[in-house]
């Protein structure tokens, strides 16, 4: 049903946007042979906001894919440097909260590792909405900070990394298969916040997929047993998350986003000091608003990139204007 009413709204909207431009196409013609200019004003405006509606339906028409409606898993690790990665793979995790909350996305954590000083090891979220994994998808690979580090008495400038992956919640009509003999199941104290009961049992659970190496935890939950099932619906997702991947690169040549957590590897740049400025590498776009960008401003990085990711070209927002 959620699926059959966002192909009639997208539907409505594309007929609606028709009439109304044969309507103001033929108020114009009316106009210019009667002398009203008013009526040629009246119209030429409309047909400006009808433009920018047009616009939005052409980017929406971009989350084409076969998931891209579905609910997304956003996975953070900080890469090597320590304290200055945690920190780094921490204000991640609130940008893709901001982004999810500003949307109107419902955001839960699914697994957070504190740092030993500061910022997360790594965490995983689970953001639900109408396109959420569409949207977030161009977001998996290596982003870099570079700032004054908070961390340092002597104030010098740090460079720090860390790695994004996103992929879909898979629901019932989607059959992934996991055999028992192929999996590693650890179970481990929760860390972090919690009850009486989450930091004295046994109750996370992290699961090993042998032959691909996937490894998820889940440790939001008080039951061992439903966090088994969520990490186990996460391994499945991560699977098929995987294989859409290895068709898409076949199909467009792309190479695989998920490298070494460093340099060479980033796809956005962060930089704070000694100017500042946001930069994606993939498709130029830029910000000299990191502290926008920082609380969740991401729609024009991820246009573009989605612009870019199917037409096999550098692209930027303006050009879905």
């Amino acid at each position: 049903m959620r699926e059959r009413t966002r192909l009639d709204d997208s539907i409505t909207a594309c007929r609606e946007i028709e009439a109304e431009l044969a309507d103001n196409l033929e108020l114009i013609g009316m106009g210019e042979e009667e002398g009203d200019a008013e009526l040629v004003s009246d119209a030429e405006a409309a047909l400006t906001a009808l433009e920018a509606r047009a616009g939005k339906m052409e980017l929406l028409s971009l989350l084409s894919g076969e998931v891209d409606g579905n609910d997304a898993y956003i996975e953070i690790h900080a890469g090597a440097g320590g304290t200055e990665s945690q920190d780094w793979a921490e204000m991640l995790l609130r940008m893709y909260m901001r982004w999810a909350e500003k949307h109107g996305f419902k955001v839960s954590i699914v697994q957070y590792m504190a740092g030993e000083e500061a910022g997360a090891k790594s965490a995983t979220i689970e953001i639900k909405g109408e396109n959420a994994y569409g949207w977030a998808k161009t977001e998996s690979g290596v982003h870099r900070l570079v700032r004054i580090s908070p961390f340092d008495s002597n104030a010098r400038r740090h460079t720090s990394f860390a790695s994004v992956w996103v992929y879909p919640v898979i629901d019932d009509t989607i059959e992934v298969e996991v055999l028992d003999k192929d999996l590693k199941v650890d179970t481990y104290r929760a860390s972090g916040a919690g009850g009486q009961h989450v930091n004295t049992t046994d109750s996370a659970v992290r699961i090993t997929h042998a032959p691909s190496g996937i490894v998820v935890q889940c440790q939001s939950e008080r039951s061992q047993h439903k966090n088994r099932a969520t990490a186990m619906k996460m391994l499945k997702a991560r699977l098929y998350e995987a294989e859409l991947r290895k068709q898409e690169e076949k199909a467009m040549a792309e190479h695989a986003q998920k490298t070494d957590i460093g340099w060479g590897h980033q796809i956005r740049s962060y930089v704070l000091q000694p100017y500042q400025m946001v930069k994606d590498l993939r498709t130029g776009v830029e910000s000299s608003q990191p502290d926008k960008v920082l609380d969740g401003d991401l729609d024009k990085f991820m246009a573009a990139a989605l612009a870019a990711r199917i037409s096999g070209e550098g692209g930027t927002v303006e050009d879905l204007d």
